[in-house]
């Protein structure tokens, strides 16, 4: 192992870089160790990536010396920031000046940088149909993301910019199927009818990434839209119904209703899920879902993540 290049991943106990981290260490042959930064080494998390092979170091975004610390002698970087945290759009651009100073002065060979689009170069503040957030922002946790981009260019970092999409794990925790008063499980979402949800595996994040990594230089300065499925509501009510074998009713959430709701963040999500709507061809168009299967053959389809999650899908 010693002669691996070091790959430095952020966020190594969260869902990306816990899937960045594990997809390099499953391939002993692609030439790379893994270095999980994480502020508390001793979570079981970190403990179990330090059993799998990782050098796991101790690092903490508002503490800029130890990610520099970190980040030296590696070769590259998965980078990825929680903006769900705090929910603060200042705050993570705040994290990423950080994380682009320290793969500027360990002068990293290649950063894939997981990213999103920043809405407003379609979407602009003055148009009336969304409400603006934090006083400059559409979809916060996008926008600061995409803009923050530019930092990246700007210090001449060499960087891939991989763009994500609605992970297929929030039909687990939030938006899966629930079942009516009727007792009919109904999937309801914030999409109008028609209109295409791009999702993905998390874990296909660090499987793209690892794909990156080996493809090296001309994957620098490039950007990579990543999803797994680009599928309608009624296609994933319908999908749902196959594995579960009984009926599921799509229900479309008007977007104004969604924003009301009495839950965290609703106002941003809401926001969210209208831009995939009004720009489902933009977004969808700028995931090609035949070039992503060329990079990473494992690509998980709807279909398949549903296969490897059904008894995870509640029924209530």
């Amino acid at each position: 192992m010693s002669d691996h290049r070091i790959i430095a991943v952020t966020g190594a106990t969260g869902s990306q870089g816990g899937g960045a981290a594990r997809a390099i260490l499953a391939d002993p042959d692609s030439g790379f160790a893994v270095r999980a930064l994480t502020r508390n080494p001793d979570s079981p998390a970190a403990r179990e990536l330090a059993a799998l092979g990782a050098e796991v170091v101790q690092a903490d975004f508002y503490d800029e010396p130890s990610v520099h610390k970190a980040f030296d002698g590696a070769y590259g970087a998965f980078l990825v920031t929680n903006f769900w945290a705090h929910g603060s759009a200042a705050k993570e651009i705040e994290e990423i000046e950080v994380l682009v100073r320290a793969a500027k002065a360990a002068g990293l060979k290649h950063v894939v940088w997981s990213t999103l689009e920043d809405t407003r170069e379609l979407l602009p503040l003055d148009d009336e149909r969304m409400p603006v957030l934090q006083d400059e922002y559409n979809v916060p946790h996008f926008d600061a993301k995409g803009e923050a981009n530019e930092l990246f260019r700007q210090a001449g970092v060499p960087t891939t910019f991989l763009n994500t999409t609605f992970f297929f794990q929030g039909f687990l925790d939030a938006v899966g199927p629930q079942r009516g008063e009727d007792g009919v499980l109904t999937l309801s979402l914030p999409i109008e009818d028609g209109k295409l949800l791009s999702g993905v595996d998390v874990e296909d994040i660090g499987r793209t990434a690892l794909a990156l990594f080996k493809g090296g230089e001309r994957y620098i300065g490039e950007t990579v839209g990543l999803a797994g499925d680009h599928l309608t509501g009624a296609q994933y009510a319908a999908k749902f119904e196959a594995v579960l074998g009984e009926p599921v009713c799509f229900q479309s959430v008007p977007y104004d209703v969604f924003r009301s709701l009495d839950i965290p963040a609703a106002d941003e999500l809401g926001n969210m899920f209208q831009y995939y709507g009004d720009f489902d061809q933009e977004f969808t168009g700028a995931r090609d879902l035949d070039k992503v299967r060329e990079l990473n053959p494992a690509l998980k389809s709807f279909d398949a993540w549903l296969a490897d999650n059904s008894s995870k899908i509640k029924k209530s």
